[in-house]
């Protein structure tokens, strides 16, 4: 299991081209996420045509959203030798398995969706001893999405240049703009879920991330329909963070307290808490103890926080392996492993992002840029 840096690939260019660039540079690790989420469904029991018609179900949701993500999907299938249908399916799994999952009445196993944990966090300018706003995510999820991710940095034709740390084939998960805002997200489940169609998240993160201005990338989160449920947490280097507990039909607010965001995977709101029934914590009950662990390290770094004293936090083995840092461990009811494939720390008033692979393995970052090339930092 590597432990390497993940690869860097930067595209620019309009929708299509920038889709085939990508393909085409990241052609083995997007085989690899294809080979990953197409053998799930296949041990649903899915022949290859009717694995085609269920996923497909999606791309027209993703191109009500913007036509131009299917024109991105389309390139980069081009570029990667594989089909739309394999592109659509990276970018809409967690919708996909859920949808195969209730068709052939499969109860939930653990790596369905449920080890997709994630522990985020924000540090408030008042907060941050560079005066700068930390925004940081451990993500939890398959071991082996360690070799299928990937650093992408976009440069399109119009709208800000935008950097995330994405399964490769996919258009976005952790990442920031050149406009400031940065955007991270983590398993949420509710009673709601499941009940109606709507737009797969990844592509939600996305549209958050071709805004200019705070005020529409918070239209995109908050009043986007979504067919499930879960967390994002929003922010700007103006100085504003916001974490919204999405359920598909309505979102709910959770504000800084003394300067800081802490989030893993139950929900939290008083309103929210009052409205649905939070289903989630039967497959992540280490939640409740992560999300304690790490505002308590924090608090205690003092006054004023550094990106050090955030990465500490989320090295946090605090009841390991069901920890903070999450090392490779087989699920409680699946053979497949589980662990934090990567550590992500985001500054966007720098335009830079660190990011780590398998942190419990390997404690060194590799640095991100908006404007200029990775560099490996000292451990």
């Amino acid at each position: 299991m590597t432990t390497s840096p993940f690869p860097f690939v930067s595209v620019s260019g309009a929708p299509r081209e920038r889709g085939r660039q990508y393909g085409e540079a990241a052609r083995e690790r997007v085989r690899r996420s294809v080979g990953l989420y197409g053998d799930q469904l296949a041990e649903f029991g899915y022949p290859a045509a009717a694995q085609s018609e269920l996923i497909m179900a999606f791309a027209g949701e993703i191109e009500a959203f913007g036509a131009h993500y299917i024109d991105e999907m389309r390139g980069i299938a081009e570029g990667a030798g594989v089909t739309l249908e394999d592109i659509v399916m990276i970018n809409a799994r967690t919708e996909v398995i859920a949808k195969a999952r209730i068709e052939r009445s499969r109860p939930q196993r653990e790596q369905d969706e449920a080890d997709d944990g994630c522990s985020g966090l924000v540090v408030m300018p008042e907060r941050s001893l560079s005066g700068r706003l930390i925004h940081a995510q451990n993500w939890d999820w398959r071991a082996e999405c360690a070799e299928t991710a990937i650093v992408l940095r976009v440069r399109p034709d119009d709208g800000p240049d935008f950097l995330t740390f994405v399964e490769a084939g996919g258009l976005a998960r952790s990442g920031m703009n050149a406009a400031g805002l940065a955007i991270t997200a983590n398993y949420l489940d509710s009673d709601r879920d499941y009940r109606q169609q709507g737009v797969p998240l990844a592509l939600i993160r996305r549209k958050v991330l071709e805004q200019t201005h705070l005020a529409f990338a918070i239209r995109a989160v908050a009043t986007t329909q979504k067919t499930c449920s879960n967390n994002m947490i929003l922010s700007s280097a103006e100085g504003f963070a916001v974490n919204y507990e999405c359920a598909p039909d309505e979102a709910f607010a959770v504000y800084p307290s003394d300067g800081l965001i802490v989030h893993a995977n139950h929900w939290v709101s008083p309103i929210a808490l009052g409205k649905l029934r939070d289903t989630g914590l039967v497959n992540v009950p280490d939640s409740v103890y992560r999300d304690w662990r790490v505002r308590r390290l924090l608090e205690q770094g003092g006054g004023t926080l550094s990106a050090a004293e955030v990465k500490a936090a989320l090295f946090d083995d605090f009841a390991t392996p069901y920890s903070v840092c999450r090392p490779p461990r087989p699920g409680l009811r699946d053979a497949h492993l589980s662990a934090t494939v990567a550590m992500v720390v985001m500054e966007p008033a720098s335009g830079v992002m660190e990011v780590a692979a398998l942190p419990a393995l390997d404690r060194r970052f590799t640095q991100y840029s908006l404007a200029d090339e990775p560099k490996m930092l000292a451990a």
